[in-house]
């Protein structure tokens, strides 16, 4: 199991020109397709399909609001994520689900910059090949979802359990830094089933 911490934001629309121009420039757009298991008012709980892979992924610990600068809010969670592959082919096939009106396909255009942090706790940005023992990505997504155009962004803190929340706060002291981007607010901070929740028009109770 994997086990992160992340914040995430959504908002309608396409990524903002002032976003885009802040984002590390030398990270190349990766398009894919993913298919979302819709599990009504379990926000905790993630289910895709991913590239002929099953990934679950599981809300351990909400952690509250944290804040960077006047511009930054966002509330950080802790996830553990299981991954399952088949190296037959048979199984994990998007078509399988096609149609099924319980899966919900979600089209992505992702930039995705990795940092590493060093002994000294100062950071590095990395290529995504390199092997990081304690770091974090950042990402910005461009989604389209039942015809409806959104953008997210994204840091997901992983490594040694117990330096997991540091390392999210260094790296987004660094990459907040020099933010001045749209204001990212709470309200619009959560993970990816509770966003599904919202587009599919079944959330009663946010």
């Amino acid at each position: 199991m994997l086990t992160t911490i992340e914040l995430r934001w959504f908002y309608p629309g396409t990524i903002p020109t002032k976003i885009e121009e802040w984002f590390p420039q030398n990270c190349s757009p990766e398009k894919r397709a993913d298919w979302y298991l819709y599990a009504p008012k379990s926000d905790y709980l993630g289910i895709k399909l991913r590239q002929e892979r099953l990934e679950v992924k599981w809300r351990k610990a909400e952690l509250g609001v944290l804040n960077f600068g006047e511009l930054i809010e966002g509330k950080a969670e802790k996830w553990g994520k299981w991954m399952c592959s088949d190296s037959t082919g048979e199984s994990f096939q998007p078509a399988t689900v096609f149609g099924n009106s319980t899966w919900v396909n979600v089209q992505k255009v992702r930039r995705l910059q990795y940092y590493q942090i060093l002994s000294d706790s100062s950071v590095q940005a990395v290529s995504s090949n390199e092997s990081i023992d304690n770091g974090c990505g950042v990402e910005i997504t461009q989604l389209l979802i039942q015809e409806q155009s959104w953008w997210s962004l994204a840091l997901e803190a992983f490594g040694e359990d117990s330096y997991l929340l540091e390392n999210l706060h260094l790296i987004a002291s660094r990459v907040f830094n020099n933010y001045k981007g749209t204001q990212l607010i709470a309200v619009n901070s959560y993970a990816y089933p509770h966003w599904i929740e919202l587009i599919l028009g079944k959330a009663t109770d946010y």
